[in-house]
């Protein structure tokens, strides 16, 4: 999948009629290339007298992200995997009894499945904001507008796993788990997507004033 592909064969996958990768695939990759670019960010700090006081925090801030970006890498791939087995269920017989009870008990946990790669993709991507917005501040400032297009994609992911997990949280019998999934990713949203827009001003800011 997007570990082992060219980036052109994963875009080719995804806009085919194929139904992964998807969304879920898509919004891992997001969150990576944010990550890529905080990378580069810390990159061109790093060995500048300019930003010498924080260049021990940066090296830190790059071995952080570079396992951020691995990690969003290898989600894209799970959200396709937990996707196979889910579809599955839904084909299970319903003819007695025994097969409903059988069937809502697989779907229960494959539903569950399907929902907590979304929701890691949103973790990671948060956690990516969170140093995205260091650099927004200490990172080189010739490389600030990166900052704020990393941002911009780290937001894209955390907005656009959440309706995967949605999406799959619905179908849920136990309404329970389906309100408690939904409420870590409601306030992974509301946190990620303020510091998103707050990382975004600044960097326009910065820029704005030469």
């Amino acid at each position: 999948m997007v570990e082992q592909n060219t980036f052109n064969e994963f875009l080719t996958e995804l806009s085919s009629k194929a139904p992964v990768p998807g969304g879920g695939g898509a919004a891992g990759v997001g969150g990576a290339l944010g990550a890529a670019l905080g990378q580069m960010v810390m990159n061109l700090t790093i060995g500048k007298k300019k930003y010498a006081d924080v260049e021990e925090e940066m090296e830190g801030l790059l071995v952080t992200m570079e396992q951020l970006k691995k990690r969003l890498i290898h989600l894209a791939d799970k959200d396709g995997e937990v996707f196979a087995p889910l579809a599955a269920a839904y084909s299970l017989p319903t003819g007695t009894q025994e097969e409903k009870a059988y069937k809502e008990q697989v779907m229960e946990e494959r539903l569950l499945a399907a929902s907590q790669v979304p929701l890691d993709i949103m973790e990671a991507a948060s956690q990516v904001l969170s140093i995205l917005e260091v650099l927004a501040h200490k990172g080189s400032r010739m490389a600030v507008s990166d900052v704020g297009v990393g941002a911009s994609f780290a937001r894209a992911a955390l907005l656009g796993a959440v309706m995967n997990v949605y999406i799959n949280t619905k179908s849920m019998k136990n309404r329970e788990r389906a309100e408690e999934l939904n409420q870590r990713a409601d306030a992974m949203v509301a946190d990620g997507a303020k510091k998103a827009d707050e990382i975004y001003e600044t960097v326009l800011k910065k820029l704005r004033q030469g």
